[in-house]
């Protein structure tokens, strides 16, 4: 699987702020780190159609996340993860909604004791 570097590019801006921001390869993809934790990461669809993301919510945001439009619970492993969700590309477009993912992702690593 490979991913949009334009799109794994705006990820890295939008993620600049925090120093506690790592990246690395896998799943097929490019995936962000927040103190060791995974906060979200970027890849295309099994059948390569379109690009897409997925972040870590946590458990007790879920909810909230699959509220935001464009929003679903990840599918690409073959069943639901929860804390885990994904979103398309018309989601990844709009900066408020992209943020407003990124927000709840970091919120819930912030939460946890660094690795």
């Amino acid at each position: 699987m490979a991913y949009d570097e334009g799109l794994a590019q705006i990820f890295e801006d939008d993620l600049s702020g925090n120093a506690n921001i790592t990246s690395k390869k896998m799943f097929g993809g490019l995936c962000f780190f927040n103190n060791g934790h995974m906060v979200c990461g970027v890849h295309q669809y099994k059948d390569k159609t379109s690009d897409m993301a997925m972040f870590r919510t946590g458990p007790d945001r879920y909810a909230e996340a699959l509220c935001v439009e464009g929003v679903q619970e990840l599918s690409f492993t073959g069943r639901p993860m929860k804390g885990m969700v994904e979103c398309d590309a018309e989601l990844l477009a709009d900066d408020v909604r992209r943020i407003k993912m990124l927000e709840l992702a970091l919120a819930f690593t912030n939460s946890l004791p660094p690795k």
